[in-house]
């Protein structure tokens, strides 16, 4: 599995896989984001209503982002065509809570399955080959960022960096 060998994982001491293996238990890793985010919306007082779970599963269902219509195609087939409005009301509570990240560049959001505190600073590296997300985070790489805006005497709004390249699986092939 290729692992980032600067970012740690929850303080277990490991690197953590920012790029999954293309062969990883991807049925677990969707189960156990659903379950976060149920967890969260119950501790939170929130619901996550059926519309809410289902784009939340399509996102879930690979690593690559997809964008609105892209999520209502992905919906159809099992129940009625949802609207747009619908899917973006769904988004928007999505990633308010930290389960979705959007993808400015590709006006497109992929599922949050890295458990970090809304707000953090999160650098996306997007695989110019297959499509594939990885997320990475390190305090470190916060504090750097943070210090230089700080220099700049810039606040920052949105604290998401956005790097294109390719993927650990595509440059070994």
């Amino acid at each position: 599995m290729a692992r980032a060998k600067a970012s740690k994982s929850g303080g277990a001491g490991r690197a953590a896989v920012i790029f999954p293996a293309p062969g990883h238990d991807h049925a677990r890793c969707s189960t156990d984001a659903m379950a976060v985010a149920e967890a969260s919306c119950v501790e939170r007082g929130q619901r996550l209503t059926p519309m809410r779970r289902e784009v939340l599963g399509a996102l879930l269902a690979s690593h690559q982002p997809l964008g609105a219509y892209d999520i209502i195609e992905r919906l159809a087939p099992s129940g009625p065509r949802p609207a747009p409005i619908t899917i973006y009301r769904a988004l928007e509570f999505l990633c308010e809570n930290g389960f979705v990240h959007r993808i400015e560049s590709r006006n497109a959001f992929v599922a949050c399955v890295r458990k970090h505190p809304a707000g953090d600073m999160v650098a996306f590296l997007i695989c110019d080959r297959c499509g594939a997300v990885g997320e990475a985070s390190s305090p470190e790489f916060a504090l750097t960022i943070k210090s230089a805006a700080r220099a700049a005497g810039f606040t920052p709004k949105s604290p998401v960096i956005e790097i294109s390249g390719i993927c650990t699986h595509c440059g070994k092939t």
